[in-house]
């Protein structure tokens, strides 16, 4: 017999909160029972969101939002608004937070890299870190994590339990299309700014995954680790190419084999042959990683080469994967390891 599981998405406006909507609809369990939006209260969801033509659904105003009335509440909300908004809250349901307030274990952190008062800080809602899974499915509370992060730690992780990492510092460049900066007007996203440009941006250590990032990756070893890390606006819609190298003395054929070793159970991780390089595009609509695994032997540096969907697997896609988690639905459900690749 199907559940039925009824949902409620905070930020339903923007572009996670859209792809959050367009898997609920199409997922067999969870039904969309309401969509909160305080800038679009009162407009109909396909005025907003046109792939949702027909939908009858209309955005409430976030303030009568009742946090117990559904089974399943998503917040996709800027830095700092769901932390005020759930403060001194009684909870009853399941939370999952796309937004960074619940991510970061040290208080010093928030206060260094965000606006805002420090919210606390929830069950980390990336599955394929090692044990996290179980913690997960026990959980009522889940801080998914960022887009940047999650890609990442997944071409760290392997790297870093194996002991294999040479130095201390980890270097990070990665492109990311403009969804990733959300949909307010920024004069920097505008068509004519942002096409046939790429431009940097948050760079000498400030950009807010970096603490989210060493915290995942220094799991073990608090501290071990330092990110230097780069990201880059790329003239494209929706996607993440993540490019990480770290000194490490193994040979390429063993790097490959310790990743393949490591993902080997996670459908949606996927460890490239040797040659196969990863593009963004292939991951569109996804909630797969693509990894590949290379060498530079003169430098003695390894280079991973990490391709998400920024909103699938670095938002909505992994909200979805979570929530399965805790309802002890399969894993996949809803969701989908290939991209639209075109």
């Amino acid at each position: 017999m199907v559940m039925t599981i009824q949902a409620a998405v905070l930020g339903a406006s923007g572009y996670s909160g859209g792809e959050l909507i367009r898997l609920l609809m199409s997922h067999a369990e969870f039904e969309v029972s309401a969509l909160f939006a305080n800038a679009q209260a009162g407009e109909k969801l396909s005025n907003v969101h046109p792939q949702f033509a027909g939908s009858p659904h209309e955005f409430k105003n976030v303030a009568d939002i009742d946090l117990n009335e559904f089974e399943i509440i998503f917040f996709a909300l800027p830095a700092g608004v769901s932390g005020a908004l759930l403060k001194d809250q009684e909870l009853k349901a399941h939370y999952i937070d796309l937004g960074a307030d619940y991510r970061l274990l040290a208080k010093k952190d928030w206060q260094d890299f965000y606006p805002g008062k420090y919210s606390g800080v929830w069950t980390y809602g990336l599955p394929e870190l090692k044990g996290q899974r179980e913690v997960i499915k026990k959980s009522r509370f889940i801080a998914n994590p960022g887009c940047y992060a999650t890609a990442a730690a997944l071409g760290i992780l392997p790297a870093v339990q194996s002991k294999v990492i040479d130095e201390e510092v980890i270097s990070i460049v990665a492109a990311s299309g403009t969804t990733g900066a959300g949909r307010s007007l920024k004069p920097n996203l505008l068509h004519s700014e942002a096409s046939n440009n790429l431009s940097s941006y948050r760079v000498g250590g400030i950009h807010q995954h970096i603490p989210e990032i060493e915290q995942t990756i220094n799991q073990s070893e608090p501290g071990k680790f330092k990110v230097s890390f780069i990201p880059i606006l790329a003239p494209m819609p929706r996607g993440i190419l993540l490019t990480i190298n770290f000194k490490t003395s193994k040979k390429i054929e063993d790097l490959h084999s310790l990743f393949c070793d490591y993902y080997k159970d996670e459908n949606f991780v996927k460890i490239l042959d040797a040659g196969l390089a990863p593009n963004t595009r292939a991951l569109q609509g996804s909630n797969a990683a693509h990894i590949a695994i290379y060498k530079d032997s003169r430098t003695s540096q390894a280079q991973i080469v990490v391709a998400i969907d920024n909103l699938g697997k670095g938002a909505a896609g992994q909200a979805i994967q979570n929530a399965n988690l805790i309802f002890g639905l399969p894993e996949d459900s809803g969701l989908s390891s290939l991209g639209m690749g075109s």
